[in-house]
């Protein structure tokens, strides 16, 4: 056993984390905001989604803390409330390169069967 092994008595919070995370849609907002506040006119261009979709994404996201609205005059910028969240999303992307799952867009490669 890791001594440093993750507290089961808690894993829900990070299993419903994980749920909201499991959307493409999302992982393409927060990553479209890096480290800047944004428009959501800007999060629309950046990912090619609807003013409808990113709305419905962007409230979501402030629900669970992930992202926090700063209003400017008339506009809603959108800021990432801790720059940490987008070196963890790089460390889990990281992994999923070093084990082999990098680009789901990607043809998946056929393991060689053994015969």
């Amino acid at each position: 056993m890791y001594s440093n092994a993750y507290d089961c008595r808690s894993v829900k919070p990070l299993s419903e984390l994980f749920k909201l995370l499991a959307e493409p849609n999302r992982l393409k907002i927060l990553c479209s905001l890096g480290l800047e506040c944004r428009p959501v006119s800007d999060i629309i261009e950046a990912t090619g989604l609807s003013q409808t979709n990113v709305s419905f994404h962007l409230r979501a996201l402030r629900e669970a803390g992930l992202v926090r609205p700063d209003r400017r005059g008339a506009f809603i910028y959108y800021c990432l409330p801790d720059p940490e969240l987008l070196r963890l999303l790089g460390d889990f992307r990281g992994w999923m390169e070093d084990h082999g799952n990098s680009n789901d867009d990607a043809p998946q490669k056929k393991k060689a069967s053994r015969r």
